[in-house]
């Protein structure tokens, strides 16, 4: 109630009062009354981070009428290149504040605009206008789907790359197609399928081929060393992470892949991450290594800084020393219930310190 009140007026929405908002979210949790006002779906979407469908909300009745059709028709017959760069603008703007403040409220924006650019690419019948919305639409959903994963539903992580690895197929572009299938492989380690994901990082290095740009291969690399790391194939993992220290171009900025955020600091803290899985401890000195590259660099967002410090206890506390990793615990703590990510918050539960000393601090 607390969220509705304060987040209602930035959004330009109206909601009852306190008194009247406790009667009402206590009819809605016993199911005695649907939420099916707009404005109220749209908070608990956006406080949860979670579909119309997953929190059991009604969803809205499309009218299918021959009339409905062309007005929709008509409506997608009126983009122009203009609001095709809006689109791809908004996509980045929601990039930049998922960079900042985490999935708290980018998930909802995104399910509204990916809603509203299939919209006009289902009823488009303009070739070039499909491939661009279609590009863009791979792109909000790629987004869309690590915000779902960074907030714990893995399901909807996997459906959002699927959709997006369908899009970029209609966009024709391989190195979407590469890196929707590439992160999608990223949910299949955390539910513990690493072959199956590397399989998956094979499939993607392959699409984009040498044909991609530079700084695509090397984070197809880097991503499939972590697979490989995960799958226990040492060797192979350190090969791959070297190939991508070897193909990182001197300027690591692509205007047409705005969804890369990559650098040496990025690519050292990877490969520490990697080590963790192979359980090494050189994975201190890569992942220390990245935190001072991070302190210094403009090009960074909250989750990798978060996972970098999750890393870092893992790391210390495999290492035998609590104290670090107590420190790094806690560094990483506010940063996960900040951003509500709900994926570093159940790693952090997992975490456990060595026996401290008698009057070392404790958590």
């Amino acid at each position: 109630m607390r969220y509705f009140l304060a987040r209602a007026p930035q959004l330009g929405l109206t909601v009852a009062s306190e008194s009247s908002l406790r009667i009402m979210v206590s009819r809605w949790e016993n199911g005695h009354v649907e939420v099916t006002e707009p404005a109220y779906q749209r908070l608990l979407r956006e406080l949860y981070g979670r579909s119309n469908e997953e929190l059991g909300l009604p969803t809205e009745l499309i009218n299918q009428s021959a009339e409905e059709l062309r007005d929709r028709l008509i409506v997608a017959r009126s983009i122009d290149p203009a609001t095709l760069d809006l689109f791809q603008q908004q996509v980045q703007t929601l990039r930049n504040s998922d960079k900042r403040f985490g999935a708290v409220v980018v998930l909802d924006q995104l399910n509204s605009l990916v809603r509203q650019i299939e919209e006009y690419r289902t009823f488009s019948v303009s070739t070039r206008h499909r491939e661009r919305l279609a590009a863009i639409l791979t792109d909000a959903r790629t987004l869309a789907g690590w915000t779902a994963l960074d907030r714990g539903s893995q399901l909807d992580a996997w459906k959002y790359h699927e959709d997006a690895k369908i899009s970029a197929r209609e966009a024709d572009s391989p190195y979407l197609l590469a890196h929707a299938a590439a992160q999608q492989a990223v949910i299949l380690l955390d539910i513990g399928e690493p072959d199956a994901a590397v399989e998956l990082l094979e499939f993607a290095r392959a699409a984009a081929a040498n044909r991609a740009p530079s700084l695509l291969r090397t984070w197809l690399a880097a991503a499939h060393g972590e697979g490989l790391a995960a799958a226990g194939r040492r060797d192979e993992s350190l090969q791959a992470f070297d190939e991508a220290n070897t193909l990182l171009p001197a300027n690591p900025v692509d205007p047409e892949m705005p969804f890369l955020l990559l650098n040496d600091g990025h690519l050292a803290r990877w490969r520490g991450s990697a080590l963790l899985r192979l359980g090494d401890q050189e994975a201190i000195n890569q992942l220390e290594a990245a935190a001072q590259d991070l302190a210094r660099s403009q090009r960074s967002a909250v989750r990798g800084q978060t996972g970098m410090y999750v890393d870092l206890a893992f790391a210390y506390a495999a290492a035998g020393d609590g104290r670090n990793a107590l420190i790094y615990a806690r560094k990483a703590r506010p940063l996960a219930a900040n951003i509500k990510s709900t994926r570093q918050i159940k790693r952090l539960a997992n975490l456990e310190l060595p026996l401290l000393r008698p009057n070392a601090d404790r958590t």
